[in-house]
């Protein structure tokens, strides 16, 4: 990890950027990006990028939460985040879709090739029955083409965003309720977060999502929350009062 250098520079509120993190003297490297590679503040690529890609088949699918989480990576580290992972999640069939499995990959854990399929830098593969998809925010390609060479999609069904941050503005104002609401992005961050609780045990992990623990596992159990610093804890009254 990079040094603690003393004063923060004037347009850095270095104690406001620590947020609830423990308090260190300023450190060149962190701020702006570097952050999400330590322990500290971030949690590598899956807690960087793991929301917005696992967001496809979890909107898709109707997913909620996992019931078993197994992660393949380096050793872990108490600074550092891995430089790559494979994160199996478990999910349990229900009334929206049967029981699967949702395979992250990352880094140098990135497999060239899935089922046959040359893989892209980044985007998610569906594999079904009686095809595949690969996808990304802007484009979508079925696999084997000569199968579906004439598929003719359905019209859109979804209102092109007017972007995250504009949603948010005009929900605050009261002209509109943003596509990814808490009830849906809290279930996806907790899954995308469980893969690297379960890198840092070393262990498969069952998971209660109805008790928010996991099922015979104290020290994973211990993982899901942290200490805040001074001055940063939650106020779990007010937090009931919203």
């Amino acid at each position: 990890m990079p040094k603690p250098q003393g004063e923060a520079p004037d347009n850095v509120d270095w104690d406001l950027w620590l947020g609830p993190a423990p308090k260190i003297d300023y450190t060149p490297g962190l701020h702006p990006a570097s952050w999400r590679r330590y322990r500290a503040y971030g949690a590598g690529t899956l807690g960087d990028m793991g929301c917005h890609y696992v967001d496809l088949p979890f909107w898709a699918l109707g997913l909620h939460l996992p019931s078993s989480i197994v992660a393949d990576g380096p050793p872990p580290s108490d600074d550092y985040c891995p430089t790559g992972l494979k994160v199996r999640y478990h999910f349990d069939a229900t009334d929206k879709h049967d029981e699967l499995d949702l395979t992250w990959y990352d880094g140098d854990r990135s497999p060239k090739e899935l089922e046959g399929v040359s893989v892209p830098g980044s985007g998610v593969l569906f594999v079904g029955d009686k095809g595949m998809m690969i996808a990304t925010y802007g484009s979508y390609t079925l696999l084997p083409k000569n199968k579906f060479a004439d598929f003719k999609p359905a019209a859109p069904r979804i209102a092109d965003s007017v972007g995250h941050h504009m949603e948010w503005m005009q929900a605050i104002r009261g002209q509109g309720t943003p596509l990814c609401q808490f009830d849906y992005s809290g279930p996806l961050t907790e899954t995308v977060l469980l893969g690297t609780v379960a890198h840092q045990c070393g262990r498969e992990l069952k998971f209660d999502a109805s008790g928010m623990v996991c099922t015979g596992d104290e020290q994973a159990t211990s993982l899901l929350s942290k200490n805040y610093r001074e001055g940063w804890s939650v106020d779990a009254a007010a937090t009931a009062s919203v």
